[in-house]
């Protein structure tokens, strides 16, 4: 049984008391020695495994060979580089991206495009309905590697690791063979969802690297004990990096990419052709918001026929400017009282995900959700109390038929504001 044992209230705080002794003792972050041969045994411990070496050595040799490579990374806040600052040029994966270069093209870097698609706050429910849109950029890109990086964001996705697989899959399905990398962070109260995670990892023998296998252990020691590194000064805050853990999470992956480089190649395999160990469901999973709707659905909007810009925002890539996420979005401002206000989607899926904006206003009240006649869901916008995008399923079957989802405001909000972001369906 995989253990599924960190929920929510679990990891809202910090567990472990402070030892003020420890923390007089430490060094500052300039006085971390990154060549030590206990800094480098640190890293070592990062890789949990170096997988099946094809696909990643694939990359490599491409990017020796001077042609172009795209490495992409998926996943929440750390991704997205909170606790790092400048944001867009010290997180992780600008780092990794960096690393890659100096590696494997130092005569044409320009060769090497970054995409960095992570999103504070969300689970893996959300980016598998984001990777076409944010990662694969509708098409236009690519990806030669494809980091995921959920590990401590999916105490909230509702199918316990289906949309995790189901992303996975969709990344390697790409028809280039992308390599795809399951990076595991961790929280200061040293927890992270990799027991879960990890068998879709074995499944298909995918490279994993872990933070919490690199870190923990080490925390609890002293200096004179051999530890590297203090939460004070891996961690921002209780849940992100400073800049010094963001450049060690870098320092992780460009660990496997050296031991791949170094490595004989593997026999090649069809990890596709495997049984999924937890769910495949959400593989196929598509986007539909108002910039589609019309080729998919039939929808009555009702008066949800505003559109909402006060949205969360990510710095994606490494632009030092943040982009709106979900612009093409219906809202409900509760300015209309009369006639039919209720917003209504006819769609033929078997499985559908609502995606709407979670709010600290209170100004946003609760929406209710009928599927098919019968009252399902409420949606509540405060239950983050933060700007931010929130998942919830509301329909999932194994087979394919019309249904109709109709979400109105709960009695006593009909004054309050609400915004659906979008969906995402499997067809």
């Amino acid at each position: 049984m995989i253990d599924d044992s960190g929920d929510v209230d679990q990891i809202q705080g910090i567990h472990a008391p402070r030892d003020p002794d420890r923390v007089a003792t430490s060094p500052s972050e300039d006085d971390l020695d990154y060549a030590s041969p206990a800094y480098l045994d640190m890293i070592d411990r990062s890789l949990l495994s170096s997988g099946n070496n094809v696909r990643l050595k694939q990359a490599i040799e491409k990017a020796k060979r001077g042609e172009h490579v795209t490495i992409a990374f998926i996943g929440g806040s750390i991704t997205h580089g909170a606790g790092a600052t400048p944001i867009h040029l010290q997180n992780y994966a600008y780092h990794t991206y960096e690393h890659f270069k100096k590696m494997f093209t130092p005569l044409n870097s320009n060769a090497i495009q970054l995409i960095k698609a992570g999103v504070g706050g969300t689970p893996s429910e959300l980016g598998v309905i984001r990777y076409e849109r944010d990662v694969l950029r509708d098409g236009s890109v690519k990806p030669d590697i494809v980091i995921v990086e959920f590990a401590v964001n999916d105490a909230d996705d509702e199918t316990r690791g289906n949309c995790y697989e189901s992303l996975v899959l969709k990344a390697l399905a790409s028809d280039n063979d992308p390599a795809v990398i399951l990076l595991f962070s961790v929280f200061k109260n040293d927890w992270n969802l990799q027991d879960r995670l990890t068998p879709v990892g074995f499944h298909y023998d995918l490279p994993m690297v872990s933070m919490k296998d690199a870190l923990v252990e080490q925390f609890q020691k002293t200096k004179d004990e051999g530890r590297v590194i203090t939460k004070e000064q891996y961690f921002h805050d209780i849940y992100h990096p400073t800049n010094t853990g963001h450049r060690i999470m870098a320092d992780a992956l460009a660990n496997l990419f050296r031991v791949t480089d170094c490595s004989d190649l593997d026999q090649e395999v069809n990890e596709l052709k495997k049984l999924p160990i937890i769910g495949n469901d959400y593989m196929n999973v598509k986007l539909l918001d108002r910039k589609n709707a019309e080729q998919i659905a039939h929808i009555h909007t009702g008066n949800f026929c505003h559109t909402d810009t006060d949205l969360q925002m990510a710095e994606m890539d490494d632009h030092a400017n943040a982009t709106a996420l979900f612009p093409n979005n219906w809202m409900y401002i509760g300015d209309e009282t009369a006639g039919d206000n209720g917003f209504k989607l006819h769609l033929r899926c078997s499985r559908l995900i609502l995606i709407f904006k979670d709010s600290g206003d209170e100004i946003f009240g609760t929406a209710h959700i009928k599927v098919d006649g019968k009252m399902a869901k409420e949606a509540d916008p405060h239950q983050v109390n933060w700007t931010h995008c929130h998942v919830m399923i509301l329909l999932s079957h194994e087979e394919v038929d019309e249904h109709v989802i109709e979400i109105d405001m709960a009695l006593g909000h009909e004054d309050k504001r609400f915004t659906i972001l979008g969906f995402g369906y499997v067809d």
